[in-house]
C-alpha cells in the first residue's frame, strides 16, 4: 500500500468519525457499500474515482477538497516531479495534481488522463455550483454536464458549473485534458 493510500484511508475514517456516522449511515447517504467503505479505511483497496465522487457528495466536498486534506501543505512551486499522482484503474483514470489546492488559494489545477475508450462518471456533484474550466489538450472527449453533451477538439475550453450529473467519454485515441477549479 502506498502513503497516499494510507494517508487517505486515514482522513476518511476521520471525516466519518468526526461527523459521527457509522459505516452503515454513510454507506447509505453515499451508495457506497458498508464492505466497501470498510476495505477503504482499511487502506486495503484505493477508492475509484468514481467512489470518491460519491464520498465528497455525502460530505458536500468535492474531490480535491478530499484530495488536499490528505496532501502535505503545498508550496508555491510546484515541481512537475513533486506532482502527486493518483490513478483510478477502474476507470482508466489518471490525475495529476499540477496546482494542488491550497488554503490561501481559491482555485486549483488538476491534468486528467483517460485511457481510449473510458467513461468517468460523477452522478452526483459533491458541491452544487462548483465552478470548472476544462481544456483539452489532446486527443477526443465528450463530455456531459446535466443532460448536455459537448464534443471537445484540442485547444477547447468547456465552461461550467456543477449542478447535476457529468461524464467524461474519451475516444478512442484517449484524452488529456487539464481541469481548472475555481
Amino acid at each position: 500500500m502506498d502513503d497516499l493510500t494510507t494517508r487517505l484511508a486515514d482522513r476518511l475514517r476521520t471525516l466519518r468519525r468526526d461527523r459521527g456516522l457509522t459505516l452503515d449511515a454513510l454507506a447509505g447517504r453515499s451508495g457506497v457499500s458498508r464492505g466497501t467503505l470498510s476495505r477503504i479505511e482499511t487502506g486495503e483497496t484505493s477508492p475509484t474515482a468514481e467512489v470518491l465522487g460519491r464520498l465528497g457528495a455525502a460530505y458536500g466536498l468535492p474531490i480535491s477538497r478530499l484530495m488536499r486534506m490528505v496532501e502535505d501543505a503545498a508550496p508555491p512551486l510546484v515541481r512537475a516531479a513533486e506532482q502527486e499522482i493518483w490513478e483510478d484503474a477502474a476507470s482508466g483514470f489518471l490525475r495529476r495534481d499540477v496546482s494542488p489546492p491550497a488554503e490561501a488559494l481559491s482555485g486549483h489545477v488538476i491534468e486528467g488522463r483517460l485511457r481510449p475508450g473510458a467513461v468517468l462518471r460523477y452522478e452526483t456533484p459533491p458541491v452544487r455550483a462548483l465552478e470548472h474550466h476544462l481544456v483539452l489538450r489532446e486527443g477526443g472527449l465528450v463530455m456531459e454536464v446535466s443532460g448536455t453533451a459537448y464534443r471537445l477538439e484540442p485547444g477547447d475550453c468547456l465552461r461550467y458549473r456543477l449542478d447535476g450529473p457529468t461524464a467524461f467519454r474519451a475516444g478512442p485515441e484517449g484524452a488529456a485534458y487539464l481541469l481548472f477549479m475555481l
